[in-house]
C-alpha cells in the first residue's frame, strides 16, 4: 500500500481523499468562489421565466444548460430568440447538441447492462453530426457547448488550436461522461475542459482530492433527479463551495432526464420548475452567507462568462 502511494503522489496525484477538507485557495476571474447553474433550459419560453424569476428574488444566474434534448429540436429562430435572450441578461448558455446514443441510432446505452458501457458516440459519422450542429450553434452565436466523450473533446479543442473553431469557445463536460476522481478529472483539463460535472454521488473529501490537482471550475449537483439518486445537498452548500471554489452549483430536481423530452413534461411545466429552482439557488445563497460569509458568489454577468453573441 504504501508502495503504491507514494507512486500515485509522485505522479501528481494525492494518494488518498481529503479526509483533512483543505479550504481552496482558487477563485473564479472575479474573485468569487461560486455560481449557478440551471438545466433543463429547453426554450426560450422557459429560458425568460428562469431569468424572470432570478430578478424577482434576486439572485443572479450565471449558466443556462440548455436544450438537453439537443439543440437539433429548436428552429433557427427560437435558437436566435434564445440567444439573443441569453445576452440581453449575460447569461451564459452552455449548449447541448444532438445526437447522443440515447436520443439516435446505437441504442446498447439504453439497455440495463449496456450503461455500464458509458455514454460515448457512436462513430465518425455520429461526430461530424455533433460538430455540424456545433457550428450551426456558433454561426447563431453560441459560445459554450456540453461534451460528454473524452475523443470527442480531445478533438474540439484541435480543432480551436487549428482555427477551426473560434478560440473562445468552452466546453463543459457532462455528468454522463462518469468521472469521479482527481486522475479523471485532471485528463479532462489536460484535453481542455472549461469545467467538469463529476459524477454526483462523491463525498466531500473526494471533491477535495479533485480539487487539490486541478484548476477549473467544478459543477456539483446540489439537487438532482429521482432517476439518478433523488438527493438534495443543500446544507452542505457552504462547505462545498469552501472545499472545491470554483465551483457551479446546479440544480437539477425532478423524476428524470425523460422530463426534457419532446415527450416530457410540457413548456409550462419546466418553466415553473426553472423557477423553483432559482427559489433553491436564493436559499442557498442566504446559507452560504451565513455559515461562511467571506464567500462570495459571482454578480451577475461577470466577464469572463460565454454569453451568447447573436449575430
Amino acid at each position: 500500500m504504501d508502495r503504491s502511494a507514494q507512486a500515485m503522489e509522485r505522479a501528481g496525484f494525492p494518494s488518498s481523499d481529503s479526509y483533512d477538507l483543505p479550504t481552496s485557495a482558487k477563485t473564479f476571474p472575479d474573485g468569487a468562489h461560486y455560481r449557478v447553474e440551471i438545466s433543463g433550459v429547453e426554450t426560450p419560453k422557459v429560458l425568460a421565466a428562469t431569468i424572470d424569476e432570478a430578478k424577482k428574488q434576486r439572485v443572479p444566474l450565471h449558466r443556462s444548460i440548455s436544450v438537453v434534448r439537443g439543440a437539433s429540436m429548436l428552429t433557427r429562430e427560437q435558437l436566435k430568440e434564445f440567444a439573443r435572450i441569453a445576452h440581453d441578461n449575460q447569461v451564459e448558455v452552455i449548449m447541448t447538441p444532438g445526437p447522443r446514443p440515447t436520443w439516435y441510432t446505437g441504442r446498447q446505452i439504453a439497455t440495463p447492462e449496456g450503461a455500464i458501457s458509458g455514454l460515448r458516440m457512436r462513430g465518425m459519422d455520429m461526430v461530424r453530426h455533433y460538430l455540424m450542429e456545433v457550428q450551426q450553434c456558433i454561426d447563431i452565436g453560441f459560445r459554450g457547448f456540453l461534451v460528454w466523450d473524452e475523443g470527442v473533446l480531445s478533438l474540439l479543442n484541435t480543432m480551436k488550436q487549428n482555427g477551426d473553431l473560434p478560440h473562445d469557445i468552452i466546453f463543459k463536460v457532462s455528468i454522463f461522461a462518469g468521472h469521479a476522481n482527481a486522475a479523471g478529472i485532471k485528463l479532462l483539463e489536460s484535453l481542455g475542459a472549461g469545467s467538469c460535472n463529476p459524477v454526483a454521488d462523491l463525498t466531500l473529501p473526494q471533491l477535495a482530492s479533485i480539487r487539490s490537482v486541478v484548476s477549473l471550475p467544478l459543477d456539483v449537483h446540489i439537487q438532482l433527479w429521482a432517476a439518478m439518486g433523488g438527493y438534495n445537498r443543500i446544507y452542505e452548500t457552504p462547505e462545498i463551495a469552501r472545499v472545491t471554489s470554483p465551483c457551479y452549483f446546479k440544480m437539477e430536481p425532478g423524476p428524470g432526464l425523460v422530463m426534457y423530452m419532446p415527450w416530457g413534461t410540457s413548456e409550462d411545466g419546466l418553466a415553473e420548475l426553472a423557477r423553483d429552482k432559482i427559489r433553491s439557488v436564493k436559499n442557498i445563497i442566504e446559507l452560504v452567507g451565513e455559515v461562511h460569509p467571506q464567500l462570495k458568489v459571482s454578480k451577475q454577468g461577470p466577464e469572463d462568462l460565454r454569453v451568447p453573441l447573436p449575430k
